[in-house]
């Protein structure tokens, strides 16, 4: 069957215009040995996107680690990351981008990236037990950034609460980069039982090929191109590429999935995100080296006269794809019908490679899947690179030139009261942190969210991390340390890391400064991974995230990383337990303020270095803390990381109400000391009956420590100057963000 004469009448403006190359049009007319029609047109636009294809990309993220014993499926081989957690479970987890939607609409915006997510965990049969974020804003002091904060925050509470699924961890950043581009990076993780996942993959032909859940509406069209292309003034205009979310409906079509699952009817299952049906349709067929033929007329609508390209392309939420077994279609349709979802045949399995889509019997489009996707047809460029000339005014920076403040309180009030500093609890008051059934968090304070797994005495530990500040300054040596403190935090909890989900959010790659900072974050990013035993199991690249106005947003190489416990004894927290307790440093201090909260906001220094950093350093210090923890040599763990020691022993002073008694190291600038954030330093306290065994330990592992002070009633004293108590520290702590978001 031809397609009619009358559908071929695409030119290459049309291709422009849709977000193709002149010579990416060539390669389509080359790989159809035709000119193709505008249905077929917009298919490879959205296939062949950043979003969806990682062209500008892949050459790089094929340099990371990829491979570990606890894998069991490798990078992009499925739905998301699967790793063993022991007692015949696995851990399925992924992290993604929700930027470009949530810059438009951020209620919307952020709740269908919690859905989307969440989808990619149950698609493949896990149950999803916790959800986690990392966001970025610009300056707080802006209206519009208190509207997009609003809207993001609400958009995640809503869809996690309804949804039932605990929001346990996240992370927050503002700097004026960010002003007009927020960035929103979801991260979902679930259980499931070794052997018994579904994959993203259709063969058998005469299969019957289904799609379950909510309707298909115009909403989300080209939302993938949308998300590849720089944010502008008149992108307003694009809303009806932000799709609309249902979290009641998400639950439903979770359930029946499941059980679906469990009928062993299923061949496979992908859930429809970016590009909507055809990208399900080609990924799943190219994986299976398979055809489909798919009647686009069957597509439950909830728009009349829909076009071809428009139910293909459409991003519509809650909505999944099967290939079922042969003549077992009734028993799926049964479990659907309970779940009062439709489950409508929409094609069949076929011999080939060739996807044929029909509207009333008419051929629309015919393409080859394997042409559509990353490692078959899609381009992939290795594209220019150079360093950015601001990159030689961080060497001309010169700590001597910054004057030591005469009143370290005054400057300890300011930081504590900064937004990238303050405590984050009128966002986390808005996220139900305990809901779901089975597994829950233990809401515990420590530097990564606990998780219990039903059945089983181990426990995960979970967390995101990123200081976009450190990347700006040196992406190799910030996405290092982005990946060393996730893997800290997990040590400081009592986990040991297991493997890691990234989301990178980078600029322009057409601009060869932004994609000096992406080759540069990678190289970095991989040798941490490979020193920590963490490999990549996945994730998302979201390039584009700028615009006229801010330039390119800083370099944010988020990292989400999963740990494990083997046993809820190892857990470690971070509060101070008992006054009376020594206080030791673990790691060495240094004459360093580079990229400090303290040395860009209150000294108003945007162009520093990276702070300290050693990769060997860290990593024995980590080690040494993990024995330390299994030993139960130590009361509580936090790691010092944004606003440097004092901000750390104020953490870990405030939760039981508790003070410190500290004195500094006179070999290093009080500021350096008490503000700075050189690397791989955590803070302990120990009882002084364990101190000796304590000390004994450290000294056998040639790490620096030292003993700082410890824990007191109330009143935090710094060199024998009493600070005031606590909990007056904690009111101004708890209050900076919320009093703001209240203006």
């Amino acid at each position: 069957m031809e397609i009619a004469a009358k559908e071929n009448e695409v030119t290459p403006e049309i291709a422009k215009d849709l977000g193709l190359l002149s010579e990416e049009f060539e390669q389509v007319r080359s790989i159809l040995g035709r000119n193709p029609n505008f249905t077929e047109l917009s298919i490879y636009s959205v296939m062949w996107s950043e979003h969806c294809s990682y062209k500008n990309s892949i050459k790089w993220l094929k340099t990371l680690p990829r491979e570990g014993a606890a894998l069991l499926a490798k990078a992009g081989e499925e739905n998301a990351g699967l790793v063993d957690i022991g007692n015949g479970l696995a851990c399925a987890f992924k992290i993604e981008s929700h930027n470009h939607p949530s810059a438009i609409e951020p209620y919307q915006g952020a709740a269908t990236g919690v859905g989307g997510i969440h989808r990619d965990i149950f698609t493949m049969g896990a149950r999803p037990v916790a959800a986690l974020n990392s966001l970025r804003f610009g300056d707080l002091q802006q209206e519009k950034t208190r509207h997009l904060l609003r809207g993001v925050v609400k958009g995640i509470g809503d869809y996690g609460n309804a949804f039932g699924v605990a929001t346990v961890g996240g992370e927050l950043f503002f700097d004026e980069s960010y002003n007009t581009n927020p960035l929103v990076n979801a991260m979902s993780v679930g259980i499931v039982e070794i052997g018994k996942t579904v994959s993203a993959i259709s063969h058998g032909a005469g299969n019957p090929v289904f799609i379950t859940g909510s309707a298909t509406g115009k909403d989300g069209i080209h939302g993938a191109s949308f998300a590849s292309q720089n944010i502008t003034e008149d992108s307003h205009e694009d809303l009806p590429s932000v799709q609309v979310g249902d979290p009641f409906q998400e639950k439903l079509l979770l359930e029946a999935s499941l059980e679906a699952i469990k009928t062993g009817a299923i061949i496979g299952m992908q859930d429809m995100g970016a590009a909507g049906i055809i990208c399900s349709t080609s990924e799943m067929s190219a994986k299976g080296k398979h055809g489909m033929n798919i009647w686009l007329d069957k597509v439950p609508a909830r728009q009349q006269n829909m076009k071809p390209f428009e139910i293909l392309l459409s991003e519509s939420q809650e909505r999944m794809l099967l290939v079922v077994e042969k003549g077992r279609d009734e028993e799926v349709n049964a479990v659907y019908e309970k779940w009062d979802l439709h489950c409508v045949q929409i094609g069949e399995v076929t011999e080939g490679d060739r996807l044929k889509f029909f509207m009333h019997k008419e051929l629309v489009a015919d393409v080859p899947a394997a042409s559509l996707v990353l490692g078959g047809g899609a381009p992939v460029y290795d594209r220019e690179y150079k360093k950015p000339d601001y990159i030689d005014r961080l060497s001309n920076f010169d700590l001597n030139n910054i004057d030591q403040p005469v009143d370290l309180k005054s400057v300890a009030l300011k930081l504590v009261s900064l937004p990238n500093i303050a405590s984050r609890q009128w966002i986390y008051h808005q996220y139900d942190s305990m809901v779901g059934i089975g597994n829950t968090s233990t809401n515990t304070p420590s530097d990564a969210a606990i998780i219990r797994i039903s059945n089983s005495e181990k426990h995960l530990a979970l967390t995101v991390d990123c200081n976009s500040r450190y990347v700006f300054a040196d992406p190799n040596k910030g996405a290092a340390i982005a990946v060393s403190e996730a893997a800290r935090n997990i040590v400081c909890s009592g986990g040991r890391p297991v493997a890691i989900t990234n989301c990178l959010n980078f600029g322009n790659p057409y601009n060869p400064e932004v994609y000096w900072q992406f080759v540069n974050a990678i190289e970095g990013m991989g040798m941490a991974c490979r020193k920590f035993n963490t490999p990549v199991t996945g994730g998302n690249v979201s390039f584009y995230n700028q615009s006229a106005d801010d330039g390119p947003v800083f370099p944010t190489p988020t990292i989400g990383m999963v740990g494990l416990l083997d046993h809820f004894d190892d857990r470690m927290t971070l509060d101070f337990k008992n006054p009376g307790d020594l206080i030791y440093l673990v790691g060495e201090s240094r004459d360093d303020i580079g990229s400090s909260e303290y040395l860009a906001t209150i000294c108003g220094i945007r162009y520093s270095p990276a702070p300290y950093f050693d990769l060997d350093e860290e990593y024995n210090i980590q080690k040494a803390v993990q024995q330390l923890i299994k030993r139960k040599l130590i009361e509580s763990a936090h790691d010092c990381s944004d606003g440097g020691l004092f901000v750390t022993l104020l953490e870990c002073a405030i939760p039981e109400g508790w003070g410190f008694d500290i004195s500094l190291d006179e070999s290093i600038r009080k500021d350096a000391f008490l503000f700075g954030e050189s690397q791989s330093r955590i803070i302990v306290s120990t009882s002084p009956e364990k101190q000796d065994d304590f000390i004994e330990h450290l000294l056998s592992k040639n790490v620096d420590f030292s003993l700082l002070g410890e824990v007191t009633d109330s009143d935090l004293i710094i060199d024998q100057e009493n600070w005031g108590e606590v909990i007056e520290w904690k009111k101004l702590y708890d209050k900076a963000i919320g009093e703001v978001m209240s203006s």
